[in-house]
């Protein structure tokens, strides 16, 4: 039997009603308090999108105004500064070729010249000034930011990397020595050689060193489909030469339109000849040009035509040859400078196996050989890799060659 004896509460039971309920009511509290924290994140959100999207409103707004504004003003037509006579212009309007001899206004005495374009109102007054009119094929050929690459990344072309300075480096940075000694700048040069042996490379090293616009472009690039578009893209590039200088224009590929002319009959081989007209023209066209060099490349110089090889049009013609057995040790030096190599690797050897190679295929056979590194997740380059690079870019792909391809 149960002796135990049960003690009464102390608490009245109303009292501990009371206190159940008011632990209730706190749980109900936070809630709530937390659903309120929720809505007014969520109404934070709602107004930040609101101004977000008031800033917008703002914005096409003021837009649309200023469009009004415009609207409100007379047009403006285009016109071209025929000649400028102390004080006076005469102008020609685009459309209607009316001519009209106004008085120059003095904000714009000293800027304005011959062949440009002006915004003129309907009284013939200038409002501003215009610039040239340029093909954008033109345009998108400048090279903004100049590539990394210097003369040390070439290897083995010192002598010819001289007379790249002397012909195109010297006349813009220097061109005081010239006018001392008495000589003429050379006006440009044409490098020429085989495929690979780095023409385009010492274009780019010119870029990364002159402190000049580089405009490049390519033959293939100037060849059109309709009549006349070529020599238009020719003219415009040049221009935008004289406009920019000082400047330095690479045709790379010239054998494109430089080749020598011919006429099968058919519009396509009338638009080249015309376009190699019209660079012959542009090439003979810059007299006293010291702050426009041009440096033009081809791998097959016997295919140009003489008039482009003629004295005054290329002041030099270099040539490019293959990497001797100095020189492609040079490349392959310059092209692992940054690579961790194994003692064993024998830049001796691989020189006598890699006869006849250009520095590309040097350069290629490099990259392989770290990309088998790559492959085993290693950092250190053996000689093992740089013989299967070399077996793998140069051995397999010359048998892959259909026997006689290049008979």
């Amino acid at each position: 039997m149960d002796n135990t004896i049960t003690q009464p509460s102390n608490k009245p039971d109303f009292v501990n009603s009371h206190k159940i309920d008011t632990e209730n009511e706190i749980e109900i509290l936070r809630n709530k308090l937390v659903q309120a924290e929720e809505q007014n994140n969520q109404l934070q959100t709602r107004l930040l999108d609101a101004a977000v999207a008031n800033s917008s409103y703002l914005q096409n707004i003021q837009k649309l105004k200023e469009q009004i504004e415009e609207l409100k003003h007379p047009p403006l037509f285009i016109a071209s500064v025929m000649e400028v006579l102390d004080d006076t212009a005469l102008l020609r309007q685009h459309g209607s070729n009316q001519e009209v001899l106004i008085d120059i206004p003095l904000e714009m005495e000293r800027k304005l010249e011959a062949g440009m374009r002006v915004a003129v109102n309907n009284g013939f007054g200038i409002v501003s000034l215009l610039s040239k009119p340029a093909d954008m094929r033109a345009r998108v050929m400048e090279l903004i930011e100049a590539p990394d690459t210097d003369y040390n990344s070439i290897g083995g072309l010192d002598k010819e990397i001289e007379e790249v300075i002397e012909t195109v480096e010297l006349p813009l940075t220097d061109p005081q020595m010239f006018i001392d000694v008495g000589v003429e700048p050379p006006k440009g040069i044409l490098l020429y050689g085989p495929p690979g042996s780095g023409k385009t490379l010492i274009a780019k090293a010119v870029a990364s060193r002159a402190h000049a616009t580089f405009i490049r472009m390519s033959g293939s690039e100037l060849v059109q489909k309709y009549v006349g578009e070529g020599a238009r893209l020719v003219r415009d590039v040049f221009q935008m030469a004289k406009d920019k200088s000082p400047s330095i224009v690479f045709i790379d590929e010239i054998d494109a339109v430089g080749g020598r002319r011919t006429h099968d009959g058919t519009t396509g081989s009338a638009e080249v000849n015309r376009t190699m007209i019209q660079l012959l023209a542009e090439l003979d066209g810059f007299e006293e040009r010291g702050d426009v060099k041009i440096i033009a490349a081809t791998n097959r110089i016997d295919l140009l035509d003489p008039a482009l090889l003629r004295p005054g049009r290329f002041d030099r013609i270099i040539e490019i040859p293959m990497p001797d057995e100095k020189g492609r040790l040079e490349i392959f030096k310059i092209h692992t400078r940054k690579m961790a190599l194994d003692d064993a690797v024998d830049f001796d050897k691989m020189v006598k196996l890699t006869e006849d190679l250009s520095g590309a295929d040097i350069k290629a056979i490099v990259t392989e050989a770290g990309m088998f590194v790559i492959r085993r997740r290693d950092k250190k380059i053996m000689m093992k890799d740089f013989m299967d690079a070399y077996h793998k870019i140069i051995v397999e792909e010359k048998e892959d060659v259909p026997p006689g391809m290049f008979v």
